[in-house]
């Protein structure tokens, strides 16, 4: 049975669950890259979290929600519409471990490739190669093929580049 995967925009009184996801984020991460935790057991708040909630015309934090229940986030920046089509970056995106290989990530990220109408852009670590796996697949499905990828000249991480449509498609 596929999973009842939904999208919500979180405001900023309800910031909590996406500061507690990125906790469990971070720790993932931490097979990638040297993350310490504190004293107290935490890893650093994520930097300028803040600011999905004062620049919400430009970053976009969501919950993915799976079966009712906190299952991952995404969190999207709007990062150009000066010609007349937007431009999107995937800046995170995480699926619970309860949750991955059942689907919950591809469909979430359908969802937000829809809600988004422009140019993306999707990045990930170098080493981390499921990832680049998982992003090569659903955006290959996502646009028949039609997408390109770039490698970052100095840090080697690899980004896939497509174009998903002339009208912006923010409905929420």
């Amino acid at each position: 049975m596929e999973p009842n995967v939904k999208l919500e925009l979180v405001p900023q009184q309800s910031r909590t669950v996406i500061e507690n996801l990125l906790q469990f984020y971070l720790y993932d991460f931490t097979a990638y890259l040297d993350i310490p935790a504190d004293e107290n057991g935490r890893f650093p708040n994520y930097p300028d979290l803040d600011e999905y909630w004062t620049k919400s015309d430009r970053k976009f934090p969501f919950l993915i929600r799976v079966n009712g229940e906190p299952g991952g986030l995404a969190l999207v920046e709007k990062t150009n519409d000066s010609d007349k089509k937007p431009s999107y970056y995937m800046v995170e995106f995480f699926v619970l471990r309860k949750f991955r290989r059942l689907g919950v990530g591809g469909i979430a990220a359908v969802l937000l490739f829809d809600k988004f109408r422009g140019r993306w852009k999707v990045t990930q670590l170098k080493n981390n190669e499921t990832a680049q796996l998982f992003w090569r697949n659903t955006i290959g499905i996502y646009t028949n093929g039609a997408y390109r990828e770039r490698h970052h000249p100095f840090n080697g991480h690899p980004s896939q580049y497509f174009d998903n449509g002339e009208l912006p498609g923010e409905d929420f």
